[in-house]
């Protein structure tokens, strides 16, 4: 098995590449090890020193390690633990897959603002996030005002707050007059 690894404009987060499926759809996020319990392959990124939190894509991982450690001491050790994962055979996740697609549920008079967020969301915005080992998730909308959830490479990324004001928020904006700003949201 040959796990690529690729940069991302976060200097604290690898994404890893094992060139097969990692989850069959949507994503997962884990921001300690205290979150990993479902996950067998997230556990075991975690058992390695400096790792401070683990993302899946469709396929890829994105890992993100405390400031104090230097990649090149973590990184064998993350390549050797999703090797190993993989060729167990054991499950990337237990139990059931959000069927949601991340976005968070939302009910009321904007329903149709929110599917059309959502909608330039999963088409525009996060293909292009998932290139940079990350994701972006609808969190809520209330007047005028869109709260998005950054999670994977995204979250803490020195660029995210350029990304999220400069893009999504003009892109939304530019389809969905009722938009007025984009937040982030921690969760």
């Amino acid at each position: 098995m040959f796990i690529q690894t690729e940069s991302t404009p976060n200097p604290a987060t690898l994404k890893f590449l094992p060139g097969q499926t990692v989850l069959e759809a949507g994503t997962a996020d884990f921001p300690s090890a205290e979150t990993a319990d479902k996950s067998p392959l997230a556990t075991r990124i975690f058992a390695v020193d400096g790792v401070t939190g683990v993302f899946f894509g469709t396929d890829f991982v994105t890992v993100t390690k405390a400031d104090a450690v230097e990649w090149d001491h973590v990184k064998p050790a993350i390549l050797g633990a999703i090797m190993e994962h993989f060729q167990s055979g054991a499950p990337v996740m237990e139990g059931e897959a959000d069927a949601n697609g991340g976005h968070a549920e939302h009910s009321g008079e904007d329903g149709e603002i929110v599917g059309q967020i959502k909608t330039l969301l999963d088409t525009r915005v996060r293909p292009a996030v998932a290139q940079d080992g990350g994701d972006i998730t609808f969190h809520g909308f209330d007047r005028g005002v869109v709260y998005l959830h950054m999670q994977g490479a995204c979250a803490g990324c020195p660029s995210s707050t350029l990304t999220l004001k400069m893009g999504i928020e003009n892109l939304l904006r530019h389809y969905i007059p009722e938009v007025v700003e984009v937040r982030p949201v921690a969760v």
